[in-house]
């Protein structure tokens, strides 16, 4: 397991990929993360990509606009602080 720094502050990065059927599954155990691919690559890349977007790191919030032309109503747009349902726990 390879150790390394985040925010000036030492951790342990593990990554855990499994094969379930056709696909390759990835997770970022520290954040939880998962994503998915056709081959070891292409989920470890999706994985990169999953968890850069839950840091953060790249992406945005949509305009208001955006959410408009997709037949949604920015009021209606907002996160519950409700606990998940029980499939996601």
């Amino acid at each position: 397991m390879a150790s390394s720094t985040r925010n000036g502050e030492p951790h342990e990065e593990e990554i855990r990929l499994w094969r379930e059927d056709d696909w390759w599954v990835a997770k970022d155990v520290e954040t939880g993360v998962t994503s998915q691919g056709e081959s070891r690559a292409a989920a470890l890349d999706n994985l990169d990509e999953a968890v850069a977007l839950h840091e953060g790191e790249i992406g945005r919030e949509p305009t208001d606009e955006e959410l408009r032309e997709l037949g949604i109503d920015p009021e209606d747009n907002t996160t519950d602080d409700g606990a998940p349902p029980d499939v996601l726990n």
